[in-house]
C-alpha cells in the first residue's frame, strides 16, 4: 500500500486533513496556506494591476472602446481557446520529478516577468518606430499602440500556460473541507493586492508606469517561482492508454470535446460560473472610462473608490469563507445574485453624476467579490477530481468565447452610442437575472446527486 505523502507528522490526538496521498496536520496546513497564498499575492499583483495600466495606457494614447475591447477581452480568450486544451490535458496527465502541476508553472514564469517589463517600454518603442519612418508608418499614436499590442500578446501567451494549471494545483493540494475557508483567504489576499495597486500606485502610472512595470516584472520573476519549490504535490497513478494525448489536433480537440461536452449536468455548472462573469465584463471593463472620461473623475479618485470597494469585499471574505463551508457555495452565490441584479437595474437607470456612480461603483464591486469569493471552491466541488485541469479548461474555453463575443458587441454599442457606459450596469442586470435562475437549478440538481455528503461528479 502506497504511503500517503506528508508534510509533518501527526500527533495522535491532532487532526488530519487529506487529499488524494498528503496528509496535513494543522501546522502543515497552516505553511501549505501561507506559501499558496504568497504565489497569489504575487500573480494578483501582476493580474490586478497589468491590465490596468495598459487600459490606462491604451486611453492615454486614444484607443477605441472597439480596441480596448479586442485586446484586454479577446485576444486573451483566443490565446485560452487555442492553449488552454492542450496545457490542461497534458498537466493532468504529466508525472515527473517535480509533480504534474508545478513544471507548467515553473517554466513561462521567466517569460511573463519579461514581457511584463517590456511593456513599459511600448511607448519608447512607439516613438522611435514614428521618428525611423519619418512619420509615414502609422503616426505616433497607432505606432505605441502597435507595440502596447504586440507586448500584450506575448505577455497573454506566458501567462496563459500558468494560469491554465494554477486553479488546478490548488485543487489537488487543498483538502475539500477546508476549500471554502481557503479561497476566502485566496479572495482576501487577491484583493489586498488589488488595493494596494489601486490605492497607492494606480494615481502615479501615468507618469511612472515604466518603474512599476519593471517592479512587477521583477517581483513575478522571483517571487512566484519560491511558492513552487515550497509546495509539495501528491504522487498519482499512471495515466492509462485511454488518457494519451493524440497527436492529431483534430483528434484531439474531437476527444477533449467529447469528454468535457457530452453530459447535459456540466452545462449547468459551466452557465452558473459564466453568466455571472459576462455580467461584470463590461462593468469591470469599462469603468474606468466612465468614471475618467465620462464624468470627469480623476485616476486618482477612481483608484481609491475602486481600492474602497475591494476593502469592503476583504472584510467579507472570512465570514464568507466559512458560510461556504458551512451552507455550500451555491446558496450562497443565489444571495449575491439576488443583490447584485437589484443594484444592476438600478445603476442602469439611476446613475446621472459623481454621486451615484461612486454608489453603484461600490456596489457593484463588493457584491461581484461577494460572488466571486462564493463561487471561487465550486469549480473544486462540482467537477472531476482527476481531469480537474481539462474540465476546468473546458469551462475556461466556454467562457472564452463568450466574453470575446460580448467584448467586442459591448464595444461596438458604446461606440455607437457615443460611450454610453450607463449601458454596462443595465448589462450586468440581464446576466445575473438569467444566472440567478441558472444557479437555482443547479442546486436542485446538486442536491437530487447526494448534496453536501454524497456528491460524486458524474
Amino acid at each position: 500500500m502506497e504511503t500517503p505523502a506528508t508534510l509533518d507528522q501527526p500527533s495522535s490526538n491532532s487532526k488530519v486533513f487529506r487529499v488524494g496521498t498528503l496528509t496535513y496536520t494543522r501546522r502543515g496546513l497552516a505553511a501549505l496556506f501561507g506559501w499558496l497564498l504568497w504565489g497569489d499575492f504575487v500573480w494578483q499583483i501582476k493580474d490586478r494591476s497589468i491590465g490596468e495600466i495598459v487600459k490606462l495606457l491604451l486611453g492615454k494614447y486614444h484607443a477605441s472602446d472597439t480596441l480596448v475591447g479586442i485586446l484586454l477581452v479577446v485576444v486573451p480568450q483566443v490565446i485560452g481557446i487555442a492553449m488552454g486544451p492542450y496545457v490542461s490535458s497534458a498537466s493532468d496527465r504529466h508525472r515527473g520529478r517535480w509533480g504534474r502541476r508545478i513544471p507548467f508553472l515553473l517554466l513561462p514564469t521567466p517569460f511573463t516577468a519579461l514581457s511584463i517589463m517590456a511593456l513599459g517600454f511600448a511607448p519608447f518603442l512607439g516613438r522611435w518606430l514614428h521618428t525611423s519612418s519619418g512619420g509615414h508608418f502609422l503616426g505616433l499614436d497607432p505606432s505605441i499602440l502597435f507595440f502596447l499590442g504586440l507586448l500584450w500578446i506575448i505577455f497573454d501567451i506566458s501567462t496563459t500556460i500558468s494560469n491554465s494549471v494554477f486553479g488546478a494545483f490548488v485543487n489537488d493540494v487543498v483538502p475539500q473541507p477546508v476549500l471554502g475557508r481557503f479561497y476566502g483567504w485566496w479572495r482576501a489576499v487577491s484583493l489586498l493586492a488589488g488595493i494596494f495597486f489601486m490605492y497607492w500606485g494606480f494615481g502615479k502610472v501615468s507618469e511612472h508606469y515604466l518603474p512599476i512595470f519593471v517592479g512587477i516584472g521583477i517581483l513575478c520573476g522571483v517571487g512566484f517561482p519560491i511558492m513552487c519549490f515550497k509546495v509539495k504535490e501528491g504522487q498519482y497513478p499512471p495515466p492509462t492508454a485511454n488518457d494519451n494525448i493524440p497527436r492529431s489536433p483534430i483528434a484531439f480537440f474531437w476527444k477533449f470535446g467529447r469528454e468535457c461536452f457530452s453530459k447535459s449536468y456540466y452545462y449547468w455548472v459551466f452557465a452558473a460560473i459564466i453568466l455571472p462573469n459576462l455580467g461584470s465584463l463590461p462593468v469591470n471593463t469599462y469603468n474606468q472610462f466612465y468614471a475618467t472620461k465620462s464624468l470627469g473623475m480623476s485616476f486618482d479618485q477612481f483608484g481609491k473608490l475602486t481600492a474602497l470597494g475591494w476593502t469592503i469585499s476583504l472584510l467579507l471574505t472570512f465570514p464568507l469563507g466559512w458560510l461556504v463551508d458551512r451552507f455550500h457555495p451555491l446558496r450562497i452565490a443565489t444571495v449575491a445574485l439576488c443583490l447584485n441584479t437589484t443594484v444592476g437595474l438600478w445603476g442602469g437607470l439611476f446613475i446621472h453624476g459623481i454621486k451615484t456612480f461612486e454608489i453603484a461603483c461600490v456596489l457593484t464591486t463588493v457584491l461581484s467579490g461577494t460572488w466571486l469569493t462564493a463561487t471561487a471552491a465550486l469549480p473544486a466541488i462540482m467537477l472531476p477530481r482527476m481531469k480537474f485541469a481539462q474540465f476546468s479548461c473546458a469551462l475556461g474555453i466556454t467562457n472564452s468565447v463568450l466574453n470575446m463575443l460580448l467584448a467586442f458587441a459591448a464595444g461596438r454599442v458604446l461606440d455607437y452610442t457615443h460611450h454610453a457606459y450607463r449601458l454596462t450596469y443595465l448589462a450586468l442586470f440581464a446576466f445575473d437575472a438569467v444566472g440567478l435562475v441558472v444557479t437555482v437549478v443547479l442546486l436542485r440538481k446538486f442536491l437530487a446527486l447526494g448534496g453536501r455528503d454524497r456528491y460524486v461528479a458524474p
